[in-house]
């Protein structure tokens, strides 16, 4: 059974800094491609960095520059460094690990969710 586990969220003042982790379980971790997300009330979820397979990275325009996305292969698990933290960066973050063909595309079936860790950043 596949699982992954988040931690490391919690309330900040802005400014601030977080570090979450997504523990996995059930998969070859290494495997697999990686995403961070994350959901603001009332507002769709959106990405916010993604590593892929070959270990480059990709970043949302609103957090780059001060946030970190990350793996550690030998435990199974997946960082999102979060540095000088605004108050619209609050929002639950969803970790998402993947398995993909052709250019990143998602392969039906290999597509896993963590249950979100909530980020609030206050003014």
């Amino acid at each position: 059974q596949v699982q992954l586990v988040e931690s490391g969220g919690g309330e900040v003042q802005a400014g601030g800094s977080l570090r979450l982790s997504c523990a996995a379980s059930g998969i070859t971790f290494r495997t697999y491609a990686m995403g961070w997300y994350r959901q603001a009330p009332g507002k769709q979820r959106e990405l916010v960095a993604t590593m892929f397979n070959d270990g480059s990275t990709d970043y949302a325009d609103s957090v780059k520059g001060r946030f970190t996305i990350s793996r550690d292969n030998a435990k199974n698990t997946a960082f999102l460094q979060m540095n000088s933290l605004k108050p619209e960066d609050t929002g639950v973050y969803y970790c998402n690990v993947y398995r993909t063909f052709g250019s990143n595309f998602k392969l039906p079936g290999y597509d896993y969710w963590g249950q979100g860790t909530q980020v609030t950043a206050s003014s």
